[in-house]
């Protein structure tokens, strides 16, 4: 067996090459591209046998995606992804003055995978449609979460110098706030804007009873406000112009990205399962998908899935002291996911909503509720995979309703 540290960065890899007893057989930094990866191969070449396997070859490294990854794949290396925390706190093991260096990095990964990769998880063998689901989702997610800190950044802006918009707009991302205050981004000229104009907004955002809410709109625009120096409202006006240019082009690319969302996500043949389950659908469905990954080894039961997710609680023992509290590190992207679904579920499935209730009635708060019935979705899901089989209410919450029965009894 040879073990290999390779300590990343953007555009190199320090890499060391170790026996089964921990002896350094190789160091070398390798550049990042097809001429490093020839490197690499050639360096593990070295030291394997004829007969030897490229599974005899174990690569610990702090991410589980990239070229380089790829190319480690699909050489037949085993890959091992360790969080970078992970990895720090390995290295505090073998010494406390702090020191640091690429090189020394590269020799702790070499010893983690050699000595502690019972404890590791290795890459998972995702297909490439799961692949291209994530990678459209995530960006899809990102692009949300940009247009939310805008919105937030305009929303200031508004409120420093022309706080009449903020009364007039409720939706300062929606369609016909973008386009009048791209129009009139100064009090001065929202407060000339004619009926028609505003109309007119209004229909191609195609909002109900127009007429009343363009009156509305233009009596508040014109209503007497504090303001700023002339010169500061326009340097201001500037500043709505170009945020508005920008949540503009965030929500046609929003949209556009959903689109390929929903099209890579129809094309993966787990696809059903997902959006049979309560409070999933093709946007959430993906994401979820998304973030577990679609290697059927990856979780040796339900119990594995909901620790992945960080929907299972942490127990903290100590003597005589035992308490037990909700996972702070996760996956933010899946946890976000989950708990959109838990709450969407509450509504879709009267199995999922006598679940919440109860916990509630238990005298457990709204958010923890929540997570516990999302971990429950999140072991009804697996069994979904594992089997195969589409989402049946009256199959998913039997055992619960049988173990409430023998309770009351």
């Amino acid at each position: 067996m040879l073990f290999v540290g390779d300590d990343w960065a953007e555009d190199h890899h320090d890499v060391e090459v170790q026996d089964e007893a921990g002896r350094r057989l190789g160091r070398a930094r390798l550049e990042e591209g097809i001429a490093g990866i020839a490197r690499l191969h050639g360096l593990i070449g070295e030291h394997l046998g004829e007969d030897d396997e490229p599974t005899q070859v174990v690569i610990g490294i702090e991410t589980d995606r990239g070229p380089w990854v790829q190319a480690l794949i699909a050489a037949g290396y085993q890959i091992y992804a360790i969080n970078p925390l992970q990895a720090a706190r390995y290295r505090d093991r073998h010494g406390v003055s702090g020191a640091k260096s690429d090189a020394g990095d590269a020799h702790a990964l070499a010893d983690m995978v050699r000595t502690d990769r019972h404890q590791l998880r290795p890459v998972a063998g995702d297909t490439a449609t799961a692949d291209a689901v994530k990678v459209v989702t995530r960006a899809h997610q990102t692009l949300i979460w940009e247009r939310t800190r805008h919105t937030l950044r305009l929303r200031q802006t508004l409120r420093e110098f022309f706080p009449a918009a903020l009364a007039a707009f409720d939706d300062l991302a929606a369609a016909d706030t973008l386009d009048l205050l791209g129009k009139a981004p100064h009090p001065a000229t929202a407060a000339r804007l004619t009926t028609a104009q505003i109309t007119a907004a209004l229909k191609r955002a195609r909002r109900r009873d127009v007429p009343a809410k363009a009156e509305k709109l233009q009596a508040v625009l014109r209503a007497k406000q504090l303001g700023q120096p002339p010169v500061v409202t326009a340097a201001y006006a500037a500043t709505v112009r170009a945020q508005v240019a920008i949540l503009t082009t965030l929500q046609t690319q929003i949209k556009a990205m959903e689109e390929q969302v929903e099209a890579h996500f129809g094309q993966h043949p787990d696809a059903e399962i997902y959006l049979s389950q309560p409070g999933l659908g093709r946007i959430l469905g993906a994401r979820v998908l998304a973030e577990f990954g679609d290697d059927p080894t990856r979780y040796a039961d339900a119990k594995a899935r909901r620790n992945y997710a960080g929907t299972s609680p942490i127990t903290r023992q100590s003597g005589k002291k035992k308490i037990v509290l909700a996972r702070y590190v996760h996956n933010d992207r899946l946890i976000d996911a989950l708990g959109r679904q838990a709450f969407a579920a509450l509504i879709a499935s009267a199995g999922a909503r006598a679940y919440y209730d109860q916990q509630r009635h238990r005298g457990i708060s709204h958010h923890a509720a929540l997570r516990q019935l999302g971990n429950r979705l999140v072991g009804i899901l697996h069994g979904c995979l594992k089997t195969g089989t589409l989402y049946d209410e009256t199959t998913a919450w039997q055992h619960r309703e049988q173990h409430d029965q023998k309770t009351a009894a």
